[in-house]
């Protein structure tokens, strides 16, 4: 079966930087859904016309990826109005926070905790990978029609590089 919208592609990768450094590997195959919100858009276009056995080799610049870091994405919390329990690079919802926690930050931004202070916490409102030029080498293990669930939820039920916010002492990435 040729990829074309919305079919779910079972995908194994290896995605580094631009120095070559692993960021994430994947050696079983995760399903994505093709025409929904599970994968990027620049990875959605390349692989449109493949079949099951492709693999592609994608530059990603920051642009067709996660973006360029917003310093305006930085925000100053008082430790007091935050969880207990916080550590570097945790992430936190902050509809879950008390009103006022982040001055500034939209009410349904996901922050990474950046640094902690005994008086105040930096949290940063851009993807992990923001600003960062990706390198993905993809193989198209699967390919199969999307079911009507799948097509109504946009997702075979995993995002690519999705944030969730977690537990304090944990962090997800996808």
């Amino acid at each position: 079966m040729e990829i074309t919208p919305p079919c779910v592609v079972a995908l194994t990768w290896i995605l580094k930087d631009s120095l070559g450094d692993v960021l994430d590997q994947l050696d079983e195959p995760v399903e994505f859904l093709v025409g929904g919100d599970d994968l990027l858009p620049a990875i959605e276009v390349a692989l449109q016309g493949h079949a099951a056995g492709a693999t592609l080799d994608l530059n990603l610049e920051p642009k067709d990826a996660f973006g360029d870091f917003d310093g305006q994405l930085i925000f100053l919390a008082p430790r007091a109005l935050l969880p207990e329990g916080l550590d570097v690079g945790m992430l936190l919802e902050t509809a879950s926070l008390p009103q006022g926690a982040v001055q500034g930050a939209p009410s349904d931004a996901i922050l990474a905790v950046s640094e902690i202070y005994p008086e105040h916490v930096v949290l940063d409102g851009n993807h992990p990978l923001a600003g960062i030029s990706l390198r993905l080498h993809l193989k198209v293990v699967a390919v199969r029609a999307a079911t009507e669930e799948e097509v109504e939820r946009r997702s075979a039920g995993t995002g690519f590089f999705r944030l969730q916010a977690a537990a304090p002492g944990s962090s997800a990435l996808h």
